[in-house]
């Protein structure tokens, strides 16, 4: 490794440490605390988003035919 290459390393990781220690000494949590109603909104959201995944690993598991696979795909976009 050349002097250079070094001596950004080293002040990379000084800096990363000054980060660190001046975020963990005022308390300063990595993630700030979130609205009540957003928790809510996103809770739904994740629900929605697992329901298309199950829908689609079913999809691709089923062994029907195409004609069934089309029709079930033509019944999700008219949702």
């Amino acid at each position: 490794m050349s002097f250079g290459a070094t001596l950004v390393a080293i002040v990379a990781i000084l800096a990363w440490a000054s980060l660190r220690h001046r975020r963990h000494s005022t308390g300063q949590a990595a993630f700030p605390a979130s609205d009540p109603a957003e928790n809510v909104a996103l809770a739904r959201e994740v629900a929605a988003l697992r329901n298309r995944v199950e829908v689609l690993e079913r999809i691709l598991t089923d062994q029907r035919g195409s004609i069934d696979l089309a029709r079930e795909i033509e019944s999700l976009r008219e949702r």
